[in-house]
């Protein structure tokens, strides 16, 4: 189905364009919406109107708000179209894809209903309208291995291989180690050298991965890097190469990253670490390269540590320990500081506070770390527990269930999450409240801490 632009269509879904883009542009969200969604039941085809509607579906998305709930919550109502659009593309793909738009406006950003409008976009022969998603996906959700895989595939499904093998590049930089990703880029290369050079003939006569790919350099090793196990030859090879990398781009940032791991791989720390500085060099104010300096010298300290526990040096292993611990206390508060914005690392130093009993500090960090969708739910459980340390019983209730309401899975963050409560309430006296908690985990897993133990009791009193 071949694109339709705003001149070709109609005058009627013209003028409706036209009506939505300036309602979008004057901040009339709902009302863009309207219109630029009644464009695209009138002309599927018509993908700029489509990407106006998915903008200012998000706009109005995070002037809501956004966070892990809200996406979780779109996903309970959308399910039955969810279901629709999944069922739907095989028997009428057209139906399946206006489903998927319907999805859009419940949650634009709610990933399983990305995947499954770019899936019903194919299916309906719209490729262009699947890539279109996919790449707006990537935008918010940038080191998502899933949107990464599937804009790759949709690039590759419509002949951009130099695009998909930029998108598997940055995939295996994410997975460095992952076979299958490795994969992915090589068929990527494969396919976009001979798009690109015309070894079509090559490839014909059964070529091998080595005869396809234009550089042969680098298919050597990128079998070196697909290795489970790789040779100090290997490791040295690929070493090599990144140091040839960042000469000649020494402001790509991504190779003094790979270097960095693969010095780590070979115990070589001071030298990963040495790479990590000069890549802060060169990216200034980037909290990545921090962290992983900071996860480097932690490596180091290990090393060190089981190097003198191997030796039998106990006394010298728990004084690395010591420091080893200073260390990243000392280091993630400097480094919040730096980044008062990270709430990840506002996280991190929550549950490093609350493990050496500064509850009230811990509170704060993780009242600021809940924002982050990722780490709500745990900042919300160690929020319950801190309470529940200074008897505030009731305060940790209220964040307990939060966290309980937040978590749909039966998963071990559950079951932490359902023990507490049963512990807190019960240490409040309400033996039949924490009854109710401890019997959710019972039926679920008998053997998860002492809580048949909690059941019999209970049951006696």
């Amino acid at each position: 189905m071949a694109e339709v632009t705003v001149d070709k269509v109609p005058q009627k879904v013209r003028d409706a364009f036209n009506k939505g883009f300036t309602a979008f542009e004057r901040g009339n969200i709902d009302y863009a919406i309207d219109l630029l969604f009644s464009c695209v039941v009138a002309e599927p085809s018509f993908l700029q109107a489509r990407k106006y509607l998915h903008a200012a579906e998000i706009q109005r998305l995070k002037k809501k708000g956004i966070n892990g709930l809200t996406h979780h919550l779109a996903m309970l109502s959308g399910i039955p179209l969810y279901i629709g659009v999944l069922l739907g593309m095989s028997k009428s793909p057209a139906k399946a894809l206006l489903n998927a738009e319907k999805l859009m406006k419940i949650d634009p950003l709610q990933l399983q209903f990305i995947q499954a409008y770019a899936q019903a976009a194919e299916a309906a022969g719209l490729p262009e309208a699947a890539v279109q998603k996919l790449e707006t996906a990537r935008e918010h959700y940038a080191q998502n291995v899933s949107v990464l895989v599937a804009l790759g595939d949709a690039y590759q499904k419509m002949g951009k291989t130099k695009d998909a093998r930029d998108c598997f590049e940055k995939l295996c930089e994410l997975k460095p180690n992952d076979p299958a990703y490795i994969r992915l880029l090589k068929n990527a290369m494969a396919l976009d050298s001979m798009q690109t050079d015309g070894w079509v003939e090559v490839a014909e006569k059964g070529g091998s991965f080595r005869e396809i790919v234009k550089d042969a350099k680098e298919a050597v090793l990128l079998e070196q890097k697909d290795k489970a196990f790789k040779s100090d030859k290997d490791m040295d090879a690929l070493i090599a190469d990144l140091e040839e990398k960042i000469k000649k781009e020494p402001r790509n940032v991504n190779y003094y990253r790979a270097l960095s791991r693969y010095y780590c791989q070979k115990y070589m720390f001071p030298e990963a670490i040495s790479v990590m500085e000069k890549a802060k060099a060169v990216s200034t104010g980037d909290p990545e390269i921090d962290n992983q300096l900071s996860s480097i010298r932690v490596q180091e300290f290990d090393f060190g540590i089981n190097r003198l526990k191997e030796a039998g040096d106990t006394v010298a292993a728990n004084a690395r320990t010591m420091e080893r611990d200073q260390f990243v206390f000392d280091d993630l508060q400097e480094r919040v500081k730096r980044y008062p914005n990270d709430f990840r690392l506002r996280y991190e130093l929550g549950v490093i506070l609350f493990n050496n009993d500064y509850f009230n500090e811990a509170i704060q960090q993780f009242q600021l770390a809940q924002r982050n969708p990722k780490h709500r739910i745990r900042a919300l459980y160690y929020l319950g527990l801190c309470f529940e340390k200074k008897e505030q019983y009731d305060m940790a209730v209220e964040q307990l269930e939060m966290a309980n309401a937040d978590s749909p899975l039966m998963d071990d963050l559950k079951k932490d999450i359902l023990y507490a409560l049963g512990s807190t309430v019960e240490k409040s006296g309400d033996r039949a409240k924490a009854l109710v908690y401890y019997k959710q985990i019972y039926q679920a897993d008998i053997s998860y801490r002492d809580v048949a133990t909690k059941i019999e009791q209970l049951y006696k009193q």
